[in-house]
C-alpha cells in the first residue's frame, strides 16, 4: 500500500532559550549586545554585535528527518581566509549518550539558506542536538523542520542551572577563522566544559573599553575572560586593563576574572617585530595582573599566550587567526586554565 510522504513542520525559535544570548531588550533577535548599547559601544562594535557569534540552539526530537532553514542578515557569506560554512554557516551536532559530536554543516550560497541534515534515521526515542549559529554573520530568522508526526521541544540554555563563562575578546574569540561555528575556540570550550560560554568577541575592535565592559559586568558570569591584547597596543594594555578588572571585580565581588596573554603570531619566529609586540603586550599585562594583585584584588588569574596555537607554527591561516588546529589548542589551553576556577 502506498505511503504519502510526510510534511515538514517549522518551528521558529526566537522564542526559545537560546544559548549565548544575554540579553532580553535587543534590536533584532539574535544581537549580543542590549539595544541601549547602541550610541554608547563604539559603532564598529555595534556593527559587530549583530552577528550571532557564539548563539546555539538546543533542542531534542524524534523526527526521522531534520532540517533547517535560516535567513542571514547580511550578503557577505564568507572571507578570503574564512569559508562560508564558518562565516555564516548552521553548524548540527548530536549527542551519543556521551559527548558531543558533529553531523553536519550548511554551505551557504545566498543569504535564504535552507539544508536537509539527514533523513531515515530510527526515530523510537528522542535525541539531542545543537546548531551552532553563524559567526561573523546576524541572523533575522531561524527555523527547524521536523517531521509532521514527530515530537520537537527546545533544551535549557546551560546557563541556567550554572553561570556562564562570558568572554571578551578579538576577531580570534569571534570566531576568525574556523571551518565551522562549531569549531570556534569558545564552542569547543564550552563542549569540553559542558557550559554555556557567551561570546563578545570583536573583530578587530577588542580593546578592554569600559563602554562595553558595563554590559558584561551585568552578566551574572562563572567566570570571565578577558583576551584582548591581539588588538591592542603596549600603552593601551598598561592603561587599560586595571580599570576593566576594577570595574568587573566592583560588580562581581567574587567572580574569577582569567586574563589572557596574545596567541604567539605563527610567523613570530621569522618577523622579529611581531615577536617584540608580543613581548612589550605581555609585559604590559603581567605588570597590570601583579599591581592588581598587590592591591588586593581576588581571584584573577593570568595565562600566558606563547603556546596557545602550538608550537610548530601550524595553528593559524595567515599567521594570526588560528585554523581549526588552532582553535582546538587553544580551546584546550583555556579549559585546562578554567576548569580549577569553575563553581
Amino acid at each position: 500500500m502506498w505511503t504519502p510522504p510526510k510534511k515538514l513542520v517549522w518551528t521558529d525559535v526566537v522564542d526559545w532559550p537560546i544559548e549565548g544570548r544575554a540579553f532580553v531588550k535587543r534590536v533584532a533577535p539574535y544581537d549580543r549586545l542590549p539595544d541601549r548599547a547602541k550610541g554608547v559601544v563604539g559603532e564598529d562594535v555595534w556593527g559587530l554585535s549583530r552577528h550571532s557569534a557564539g548563539m546555539l540552539v538546543r533542542f531534542a526530537t524524534n523526527s526521522a528527518a531534520l532540517h533547517v532553514r535560516y535567513r542571514l542578515s547580511s550578503a557577505t557569506l564568507g572571507m578570503v581566509h574564512m569559508p562560508p560554512t564558518g562565516v555564516s554557516g548552521a553548524d548540527l551536532y548530536g549527542h551519543d549518550g556521551k559527548r558531543w559530536r558533529w553531523i553536519d554543516v550548511t554551505q551557504p550560497s545566498k543569504q535564504d539558506v535552507a539544508k536537509r541534515f539527514f533523513a531515515n534515521q530510527p526515530s523510537d526515542k528522542k535525541r539531542e542536538f545543537q546548531v551552532y549559529l553563524p559567526l561573523y554573520n546576524g541572523v533575522d530568522k531561524f527555523e527547524i523542520g521536523t517531521l509532521d508526526d514527530a515530537e520537537l521541544m527546545p533544551l535549557p540554555a546551560r546557563g541556567s542551572k550554572r553561570q556562564p563563562i562570558v568572554c571578551y575578546g578579538t576577531s580570534i574569540m569571534h570566531g576568525a577563522c574556523a571551518s565551522r561555528p562549531g569549531m570556534a575556540w569558545t564552542s569547543i570550550v564550552g563542549r569540553m566544559l559542558d557550559r554555556e560560554v557567551m561570546n563578545f568577541g570583536f573583530s578587530g575592535n577588542g580593546r578592554m573599553e569600559l563602554e562595553v565592559g558595563q554590559y558584561l559586568a551585568e552578566l551574572d558570569a562563572s567566570v570571565y575572560v578577558v583576551d584582548c591584547l591581539p588588538n591592542m597596543t603596549p600603552d593601551q594594555v598598561a592603561k587599560r586593563t586595571q580599570p576593566l578588572v576594577r570595574q568587573l571585580r566592583e560588580a562581581r565581588k567574587n567572580t574569577p576574572i582569567l586574563l589572557i596573554e596574545d596567541r604567539s603570531f605563527t610567523n613570530a619566529w621569522f618577523h622579529k617585530a611581531r615577536q617584540t609586540g608580543h613581548v612589550q603586550r605581555r609585559k604590559a599585562l603581567r605588570d597590570a595582573f601583579y599591581a592588581l594583585r598587590k592591591d588586593g584584588v581576588k581571584r584573577l588569574h593570568y595565562l600566558e599566550g606563547d603556546k596557545l596555537l602550538g608550537t610548530d607554527n601550524e595553528g593559524a591561516t595567515d599567521g594570526s587567526h588560528p585554523n581549526d588546529l588552532g582553535m582546538m589548542r587553544q580551546a584546550e589551553a583555556v579549559t585546562a586554565a578554567l576548569r580549577p576556577l569553575l563553581r
